[in-house]
Parts: C-alpha cells; sequence; structure tokens
C-alpha cells in the first residue's frame, strides 16, 4: 500500500483516496484530496469547520493544516492551537510539518474530565470511493464567498448548546508580518564551436611513416577544439567591454580556424592517394609514393605552424581581457559604492515604513483578539449586541439569553439558575468602540445583525 498523497487518477468512482476516518463512526470523515491543501478549525475560513458540542472554544479557529510536500506524503501542522494536536499520542510543535502514514492517529485538543478519549479523534487511512462517499463530511460552504483576511463566526443553534459545556482559555496573540526580497543574477551564455572531421581510410598496407600521421591528427584536432571554445568564450565576455575589439578578435579568430580545417582536409585527400596507388599496383611506384608522403609531411609542418600562431593569439586574447576584466572591476567598485549608499538610504526608508505598518496591524490584531476571545457570546459567536450580565457573571447578548431562557432557566455556561439580568452599557460602548476601528464587511455585518434583533423583537 502506498504512501498518502498516492491518490489514484481516472474513473473516480473506482479510485481510491485519502481521508482521516473519526474513530468510532462512520460519518464526518475529512477527504484529503490531492493536491489540495485541507485546514480544520471552528472558524469560516477552514476547509472543515469543527463545531464542538461539549466545549465549544476547544478547536481553535484554524487549527490545524494538512498539505502534501513536494513527494507527494501528507503532511499536518498545528496552527498554534490552542489546545494542540496530537499524532500518535505526542503532542505536536506548533508551526512545524510532520509526515503522516496509514494508520497513524490524530487527536485534535484534549479530552474534559472524566473523559479518557478526546472528542475529534481521527486515522489516516486509504478508502474506496464509493465506501468512503456516504461517510464524508460536508466542507465549509462559507468558504469561497470570504476574503482569507476577514474574521467572521459560525452561529451555534441552540441545540448545539444543550450539552454541558465548558468555556476554553483564552489568550491574546499579534502577528506581525515581514516581506524579504531577493535580487537575481545575471545567466552568463557561452559559445561552443564543432568541427567534424573526416574519417581516414585504414589499410594494412601503410608504412610507418602514414600510420604515424592518425595519432598526430587526433592529437592536432584535442589540442584545436578546447582552444576554439576558449576563444568563443572569451569573446563573449569581452563583448560587454569592448565590442569593436571583440568582433575583430573573433574574426581573425576564424580565419585562422578556416585555414587549419584546409590544411586537414588536404592531408586527408593525400592520405587517400597513396592508399588508391599503392592498392593499385602491388609494387608501387616508389617515386610517387616518396613524393606523396613529403608533401604529406609539409601539411603536417604547416598546419603545426597555424596551431602555434593560433595558441599564441588565444594567450594574447586571455592576456587582454584579464586586463579590461581589472578595469572593469575598479570601474564597477567605484559603481557598487555609490550604488550601495543609494540601496542602503532607500532600505532605511522602507524599514520605516514597515515599522509603522507593522505597528498598526499589531495593534488591529489586538483588537480583534481581544473581540474574540473575551467579547463574544457564546451562544451566538458573535460580539456582544446590548451585553447583558447574568448574576453568575456570565455575559451574553440580550436577544440570544432570552431566547435561551424560553427552554431553560439556566446559564449556558456554568449551569446555575438564572436569577437576575443587569444591562451592562460599559461592553455595550467598549465593543462599539473597538469595531469602528475594524473592517467596513465587519462593521455592516453588525448592523445587519442589530437590525434583525430588533425586528424580531417587535415582531
Amino acid at each position: 500500500m502506498g504512501e498518502p498523497g498516492s491518490l489514484v487518477t481516472g474513473d473516480r468512482a473506482s479510485s481510491r483516496s485519502w481521508c482521516l476516518q473519526r474513530v468510532g463512526m462512520n460519518a464526518e470523515w475529512l477527504l484529503l484530496e490531492d493536491g489540495s491543501e485541507v485546514t480544520i478549525g471552528r472558524g469560516f475560513g477552514v476547509t472543515y469547520q469543527l463545531v464542538s458540542k461539549i466545549c465549544p472554544l476547544m478547536i481553535s479557529r484554524s487549527h490545524c493544516v494538512l498539505k502534501q510536500n513536494v513527494e507527494g506524503q501528507w503532511t499536518i501542522m498545528d496552527n498554534k492551537s490552542l489546545n494542540g494536536v496530537w499524532l500518535n499520542r505526542q503532542r505536536l510543535e506548533p508551526l512545524k510539518v510532520y509526515s503522516i502514514h496509514k494508520g497513524d492517529h490524530i487527536q485534535l485538543g484534549v479530552p474534559l474530565e472524566n473523559k479518557e478519549n478526546a472528542e475529534y479523534e481521527y486515522e489516516v487511512t486509504e478508502e474506496d470511493w464509493e465506501r468512503m462517499y456516504p461517510c464524508l463530511a460536508p466542507k465549509n460552504d462559507q468558504m469561497s464567498g470570504k476574503n482569507k483576511g476577514l474574521r467572521t463566526k459560525r452561529k451555534f443553534s441552540l441545540d448545539e448548546l444543550e450539552g454541558p459545556g465548558a468555556e476554553g482559555p483564552s489568550n491574546l496573540k499579534s502577528k506581525i508580518s515581514k516581506v524579504s526580497c531577493e535580487s537575481g543574477q545575471p545567466v552568463k551564455s557561452h559559445g561552443k564551436d564543432e568541427v567534424a572531421s573526416q574519417p581516414s581510410q585504414p589499410s594494412e598496407h601503410l608504412d610507418p611513416k602514414l600510420t604515424s600521421l592518425e595519432p598526430s591528427e587526433k592529437a592536432t584536432e584535442a589540442h584545436v577544439y578546447p582552444g576554439s571554445t576558449k576563444v568563443i568564450q572569451l569573446h563573449y565576455k569581452q563583448k560587454a567591454s569592448n565590442p569593436s575589439a571583440s568582433h575583430s578578435s573573433l574574426e581573425l579568430f576564424k580565419v585562422t580556424m578556416s585555414r587549419i580545417l584546409k590544411l586537414k582536409t588536404q592531408m586527408q585527400e593525400k592520405q587517400v592517394a597513396v592508399l588508391n596507388v599503392k592498392k593499385q599496383t602491388q609494387k608501387g611506384n616508389s617515386k610517387k609514393i616518396v613524393k606523396m608522403e613529403q608533401e604529406l609531411q609539409d601539411l603536417q609542418s604547416q598546419l603545426c605552424a597555424e596551431q602555434a600562431q593560433q595558441q599564441a593569439r588565444v594567450e594574447q586574447l586571455e592576456k587582454t581581457f584579464q586586463e579590461e576584466e581589472q578595469h572593469l572591476q575598479g570601474l564597477e567598485k567605484e559603481q557598487g559604492e555609490e550604488d550601495l549608499k543609494q540601496q542602503l538610504a532607500q532600505a532605511l526608508q522602507e524599514e520605516e515604513k514597515e515599522k509603522v505598518q507593522a505597528q498598526k496591524e499589531e495593534v488591529l490584531s489586538h483588537v480583534n483578539d481581544v473581540l474574540e476571545n473575551e467579547l463574544q457570546c457564546i451562544i451566538c459567536s458573535e460580539y456582544f449586541i446590548e451585553a447583558v450580565t447574568l448574576n453568575c457573571a456570565h455575559s451574553f447578548c440580550s436577544y440570544c439569553i432570552n431566547e435561551w431562557m424560553k427552554r431553560k432557566v439556566e446559564c449556558p455556561i456554568c449551569r446555575n439558575d438564572i436569577k437576575s439580568k443587569t444591562h451592562s452599557l460599559v461592553l455595550d460602548n467598549c465593543i462599539d468602540k473597538m469595531v469602528d476601528n475594524l473592517s467596513s464587511e465587519v462593521k455592516e455585518r453588525r448592523i445587519v445583525l442589530i437590525q434583525e434583533r430588533k425586528a424580531k423583537r417587535l415582531s
């Protein structure tokens, strides 16, 4: 059986998929769809929204993230959740990625008092699509219509809060984002010069002088070709600094190379001619063969001379390039120091802007966290609207607690009898001031909720 992430392509009805199987249940399984990122939490902007019926704040807004790595292996990360993520009974470090395998046990949150197991426990498994589909939990349908930065809360129904509740701990968090820039590196290109030589015809009748020319010719090729590649590379480097000188040097090199190749062709033709003469006559015309061998030696000498001149030109080009490169390095150093000063001044300005923006974002983050964790109604998961405080010191929206008391006259949190309700004007004013600093979407949503509740109260 393969590792997580090896989802079979093709007809989905006959494929196998990875999922988180809810322990002890044939429902609320979480599909790990290949190529996607799966987020789990109680907030709106997640793939699967978990609403605890026992302890509403046990699951954080964005509790954990599951996604595939570059090898296709599924991984899990604790997204700084309050009550933690547990893999095979071991708590995971926040923001650290861990690989998961078939049969692994995943636990979200911790067991409550007098409970052996947590409410949300899963097992990593791979199942047939037909077997899995009826058991899958629905994805959060609010996710597509919201921006990731918008913080909104799911409304709890009154039925979901009938069980014994426990208020989870709250804490304040601040987040500052930093953006870094990377500078690119220029790409250098190099030219190549390739020349194909014609193979000479072997013969068992060649005398020692002729046979000695073949290894000499191979050595010549090995000597000329690296030099040509080297000169072409020097040409591309020198072209930027001195285009006219680079062009003339390259033209001279090309002329010399063509002469060398022409001499090599003549040598090969002479070799073929000598072989043909020896094949035509058994005894052979010794004078003609000697003459041809002498011509071959002359061509070999000319070829060696051309190669020596070519090598000298290559060395001269290298020397010239080194001198120009040193000169350019001096100019670049001066220009670089000036550019560095400008970049430093610009970087300081950008840093100041980032600090101001970060401080502003930090303040807004504190406001959001305070509102969401401290000034939120446990019944509707919205900021208090006309907050009232009960005799047990727990606070709720006036509308929410009135609706609750139609069914039960006890606190939804501590279950003490409700004996008195006190309107908290201080809380209302505090929330209104803090909402003024939030986004327009949050403000509009609060206005709509207030109008809806007023209409329900009058009806």
